[in-house]
């Protein structure tokens, strides 16, 4: 069973919190984007005002990329959100860091660096070996105990999630408390189930689609985007050359993977009725009949979003994982603002992380009953897979 906030005597503790605060960045000291921030600041906050002395362990960017950078502007930016003094340590583990944690005072937050910087962090252990590692065996005795509230990673087995609860007292934070319970519990939310499929990772909708199927956890799969090429390509339908070359760039195995869940489920499948391209600067939607057409299909058309739209607003809960169409494009925003607003008058409405979440901030949609904060590790709960970090918190 893993143990939240409320099973957590914070008072005068010095409480390590993993936090997912991995942020686009305008340059190497400007965040682009505080949305992951904002969205700990209830763990946060509540640590702080019982008195915690909380210490943030987070990473940002990847070795070698152009956002692999420190976290102080990240440092900076809480403290203009939180009610609380923040500092910054541009150490992860070493005696200056260790120094930084015993110095801090009651309802204060302290920033380490990037974990990534630190070699090992970027490996994925079994948990007993990653409480083995340097960063874990070096700071965890200056802590009291540790919360994991960064469910964006809990995918990953690196030493900052699945160590510490080897070697200290763990807590799920509120987000990776709230995502759990929401995502875990699926099997028990409202029916009739639809999914809304789409986006560009084909691969890993398809996945999402066998499994929710295959468990009886959906009702209806809507297929969208490249997925839902994928789907008419495998249904016979000929989309024309450029549209299946970029399903096939993407996987060449997706349509016959496709095909066999049509074969299995095709009752419970739902795919385009209409795609539309761009045609001298213009939108045009055009009938599956119609096709093959020489332009890539980059949105559903208005048919699709019409049927889509009535098994959405008559759902018990709605699972959004993936844009239907180029969203970032206003000629081809239509099939993902339509399905997304109809999802919201369903019962219950999910929105899976990345990109899905990426597209509601663009195109400011709002009025779900959850939006998740996690790409990989939603997909991965919503395929029944297992999150070591959050596995690791068991008690």
């Amino acid at each position: 069973m893993v143990k939240t906030l409320d099973s957590l005597d914070a008072a005068g503790s010095a409480v390590g919190v993993r936090v997912d605060i991995n942020s686009p960045l305008t340059d190497a000291a400007t965040l682009a984007d505080d949305a992951r921030l904002q969205a700990h600041i209830e763990t946060l906050s509540e640590l702080t005002g019982k008195g915690a002395r909380t210490v943030v362990l987070a990473h940002q960017g990847r070795p070698g990329g152009e956002e692999f950078a420190t976290l102080e502007p990240h440092a900076e930016r809480l403290g203009e959100l939180l009610d609380s003094p923040v500092e910054y340590c541009d150490s992860t583990f070493s005696a200056a860091a260790r120094a930084c944690v015993d110095d801090l005072d009651p309802g204060s937050v302290l920033v380490l660096e990037n974990t990534r910087f630190y070699s090992e962090e970027y490996m994925e252990f079994d948990p007993t070996d990653a409480a083995e590692t340097h960063l874990v065996a070096k700071l965890a005795p200056v802590l009291d105990a540790y919360v994991n509230d960064a469910f964006a990673a809990a995918h990953r087995s690196q030493p900052s999630l699945v160590g510490f609860p080897q070697r200290l007292p763990a807590y799920a934070g509120r987000v990776m408390e709230t995502e759990l319970d929401v995502l875990g519990g699926i099997d028990d939310s409202p029916e009739p189930r639809v999914y809304v499929l789409g986006g560009a990772k084909v691969t890993d909708s398809i996945d999402v689609a066998r499994s929710v199927l295959e468990r009886g956890l959906a009702d209806a799969v809507l297929t969208t985007g490249i997925v839902g090429n994928a789907f008419l390509l495998a249904d016979g339908v000929t989309l024309g050359a450029a549209s299946a070359e970029v399903v096939n760039d993407r996987s060449p195995e997706a349509v016959k993977r496709a095909g066999e869940l049509l074969d299995e489920f095709g009752h419970r499948l739902y795919l385009p009725r209409d795609v539309a391209v761009e045609r001298d600067e213009e939108r045009v939607e055009i009938d599956t009949e119609s096709l093959p057409v020489a332009e890539p299909a980059l949105d559903i058309g208005a048919r699709t979003v019409a049927a889509y739209a009535d098994l959405l607003e008559d759902a018990g809960t709605v699972v959004l994982n993936g844009p239907a169409g180029v969203f970032e494009d206003s000629l081809f925003e239509f099939g993902t603002r339509e399905l997304y607003e109809a999802a919201t008058r369903a019962d219950h409405s999910i929105v899976g992380g990345g990109d899905t979440t990426a597209s509601l901030r663009s195109l400011g949609l709002d009025g779900f009953t959850h939006v998740s904060t996690g790409g990989g590790a939603a997909l991965q709960m919503l395929t029944g897979g297992t999150l070591p970090a959050a596995e690791a918190l068991d008690d």
